[in-house]
């Protein structure tokens, strides 16, 4: 198990090296910030002014360099626009796009999976049918659309819900959260859903194709033989062992819900690290955009790690290939 761990903990560092060199160059070679933050009536001194106040002067390489001396340490770069450390700037906001993420794959696990072992276990049902048939909707409306339909439906029409903004936050351990107030939960309620449509769909199919694999299977017959109730058969038995294809998605899909919680969060005006990063964009603001990539990246792996580790409690054969 520490041969793999340390194993895995090697490739991690070696993704996150590769991906500093394809995010850095990639942002240096589409378009100059200088244009953008300085004014085109800007002469020839007050351009080379700015340019050498952002460290644009120097080779490149160079510039890579002092980069990743300084995210070895902490620190990725000050922000052209904000003049402050980009870490902080998307510190600031990450409180707001990790609440929603968490409450949309909350959605789609306590939505998906008994609509799931629903349909699973009663394929020819009306309403076995209708999930599937939804199901579809989740995959194939786009989230920009579903979220102004939304918007128009409860916050517009029917006057229940508000249509943008975090509404009243409460502080937690020095961090303010929506959640914890009854304001900041009905603000939370439309993106969240919007954001969770696809995860549910997903998950409910998922669980759907592992319970019609599974319900058939000779260790189900046996559990059923011995006399147990069909709750205890489904419950413990069936989905325990189609939670590893389940858990993997949720987890993939959390760390996509961050990333491309972008459109979301812009229709519903919702001030997290998505709405930072398309206004990091606009202006060409290269160290929150690389900033906000690297904690992407990191995300995502130490999502994966999590999740290969939940593997070996869900399935006895990953810890017998781990302890090899």
């Amino acid at each position: 198990m520490t041969t793999w761990l340390l194993r895995r903990l090697i490739q991690a560092v070696f993704v996150v090296l590769v991906m500093t060199v394809i995010v850095f160059i990639g942002l240096h070679v589409i378009g100059d910030p200088i244009d953008i933050l300085i004014s085109p009536e800007a002469d020839q001194a007050e351009r080379a002014r700015a340019v050498a106040a952002l460290g644009l002067d120097q080779p490149l390489w160079k510039q890579y360099g002092l980069f990743l001396w300084g995210g070895l340490h902490g620190d990725l770069g000050r922000s052209f626009v904000f003049n402050e450390p980009a870490l902080q700037l998307i510190g600031g906001r990450m409180p707001a796009t990790m609440e929603l993420a968490v409450t949309a794959v909350l959605l789609s696990v306590v939505i998906g999976i008994p609509l799931g072992l629903y349909a699973g276990l009663n394929p020819d049902s009306l309403l076995g049918r209708t999930t599937m048939a939804g199901s579809i909707l989740g995959f194939s409306l786009p989230t920009f659309w579903v979220g102004l339909m939304l918007i128009m439906v409860f916050a517009v029409q029917l006057g229940w819900l508000p249509s943008t903004g975090r509404g009243e936050t409460a502080e937690l351990f020095g961090v303010q959260w929506s959640f914890l107030t009854r304001d900041g939960l009905a603000h939370m309620a439309l993106p969240a859903l919007n954001l969770s449509l696809g995860n549910i769909a997903l998950v409910l199919r998922l669980t759907r194709a592992g319970v019609r694999e599974n319900i058939h299977m000779d260790y189900v017959r046996f559990a059923r033989a011995k006399g147990l109730s069909p709750a205890r058969v489904v419950l413990v038995h069936v989905m325990k062992n189609i939670l590893i294809p389940v858990v993997t998605i949720i987890g993939l899909e959390f760390g996509s819900t961050i990333a491309f919680s972008v459109v979301t969060e812009s229709v519903f005006a919702w001030p997290g690290m998505g709405k930072l990063i398309i206004d990091s964009i606009n202006v060409l603001d290269r160290p929150v955009i690389v900033a906000y990539l690297m904690i992407i990246v990191f995300l995502f792996i130490t999502i994966n790690l999590l999740v290969d580790l939940l593997y070996t409690v869900l399935d006895p054969r990953v810890r017998l290939e781990n302890r090899q």
